[in-house]
This record gives C-alpha cells, structure tokens and sequence, in this order.
C-alpha cells in the first residue's frame, strides 16, 4: 500500500496550517496568481482516522488520503480568513509567492501547481470524513489553537 497525503491541516505550531492561519491573520491571506488552482487537504483528526482504518484492513496499491471537497485556493484562504476573522487578504503574484516561498523554505509549487485530489478508496471502503467541509474543518482548527 503506498499512502499520498494532501497537505495535513493541524493547530500544531510551524506547520502549514500555523503559517497560512498567521498570514491570514495579518491580512496576507489573499489569492495567490489568482487564486484558481485547486487545494487538496486533510484535518490531522481524518488523516489519523483513516492511518487506522488501513492498519486494520488490507488495502492493495495507493490510497489518497485527502478530503473529499478540494476547493480553489482563493476559496480555501477567504474562508479561512473568515474563520480567523479579517475581512481581507492582500493578493500575492506569482513572484510574490516565489519569494515568500523562499523565505518559507517552501516550495512555490505547493502554492501554484492545482492539486484537486480526491478519496476513492477510502471512501469506497466506507470511511466517513468527520470533516469533509473546509469551512467545520478550519473552524475547528481555529478554536482548538
């Protein structure tokens, strides 16, 4: 079984979530070369779920492990602002989010290559995602930091 794992949204300090929720924060949060591309992403609670669900059964070849609604990344980021609270978010160019990538010690093509993943074979094999929405999911990750 080979496991590929969208970007995993946790509270946890320094990783993804803790910086995209600073930027949001700080007003930053704004589309990134317009915003169309696509983001895959999991809640640490799903990923954790679904690791379990597999340790339990026998699945053969890869398995996608990413919610079931990826959403353009213009929407992930306004609705995380939303969550944090700030009304806007500044927009970023390709070579704004190549420099900040950079900074980051990141790869730009996390924030401009569109990656609409979705979970077939957990889904198939019944999983239930206890948070399939962005919106529940990046609200919960806002209360729980």
């Amino acid at each position: 079984m080979a496991l590929r794992t969208a970007i995993v949204m946790s509270p946890d300090r320094g990783g993804a979530f803790d910086i995209l929720q600073r930027m949001a924060r700080l007003g930053l949060g704004g589309p990134i070369a317009g915003g169309r591309q696509y983001m895959s992403w999991i809640h640490e609670t799903d990923l954790a779920r679904a690791v379990n669900l597999l340790l339990d059964n026998e699945f053969d070849g890869p398995v996608n492990l990413a919610a079931p609604n990826p959403l353009p990344q213009r929407d992930f980021i306004r609705t995380l602002r939303q969550a944090v609270g700030m009304p806007i978010g500044l927009p970023a160019t390709r070579w704004m989010a190549t420099l900040g990538a950079f900074i980051l010690r990141s790869d730009t093509e996390l924030l401009l290559k569109s990656r609409r993943v979705a979970p077939g074979r957990l889904t198939d094999a019944g999983f239930t995602f206890e948070f399939a929405e962005w919106t529940a999911a990046a609200q919960d990750l806002v209360r729980t930091k």
